[in-house]
């Protein structure tokens, strides 16, 4: 019998605390995607999948606070990377998970969440990341909020790649082969591009 996804016990995490030097600075989460900001697209697909969402973000506290959603800037460092936005939201969220995922991926499916849990269910996991069926999706992640501890040890001992923090835990790969544009994002203008033409049709 599968286990059901406790969705409550849930706290979603966008990651938008990056710099995005590759897009000359601009905030991923809030460029202009056919019409929405990207952020939008991202919200729309985690609100049915979490019982709280709240965004991770370094700058446009304002801009991302007009979601009526708590807006949390990383805990320590400047700019340390995704393990910080992770470790921001555990220590946040008063659930028992977080998910995890980056500002720039529009096409999150409904499916995210419950398979995430599935996996990290079934192996009996402390971290369920996705996997494309090449590689993994690292950002892509459901966490037991347990592991803060360990994940602050980490940072603090200046670790910042995720892959050798997620290898020190139990590790469940969650398999999202089928669903490869789950993980299609904007790092350049030319993938701004790709990703409005999409969602164009």
């Amino acid at each position: 019998m599968t286990t059901a996804t406790p969705v409550d016990d849930i706290t979603a995490v966008i990651l938008a605390g990056g710099k995005a030097r590759r897009m000359d600075g601009e905030d991923k989460g809030l460029i202009t995607l056919h019409g929405r900001n990207m952020v939008e697209y991202i919200l729309t697909a985690l609100q049915p999948q979490a019982g709280n969402i709240l965004i991770n973000a370094n700058r446009n506290h304002e801009q991302y606070g007009a979601y009526g959603l708590p807006v949390v800037a990383d805990m320590l460092g400047d700019y340390f990377g995704p393990l910080v936005g992770m470790a921001t939201g555990m220590h946040t969220t008063d659930k028992p998970y977080i998910v995890t995922v980056p500002c720039d991926s529009p096409f999150i499916p409904a499916t995210l969440v419950e398979t995430l849990y599935h996996s990290l269910d079934s192996d009996q996991a402390d971290i369920s990341v996705a996997h494309d069926g090449s590689r993994i999706q690292p950002v892509f992640a459901l966490i037991r909020c347990e592991l803060l501890p360990s994940l602050l040890s980490y940072l603090d001992e200046g670790g910042r790649k995720i892959d050798t923090w997620y290898n020190q835990q139990r590790l469940a790969l969650a398999d999202f082969s089928g669903s490869r544009d789950t993980f299609l994002n904007q790092n350049t203008p030319a993938d701004r591009l790709a990703l409005e033409n999409r969602i164009a049709g």
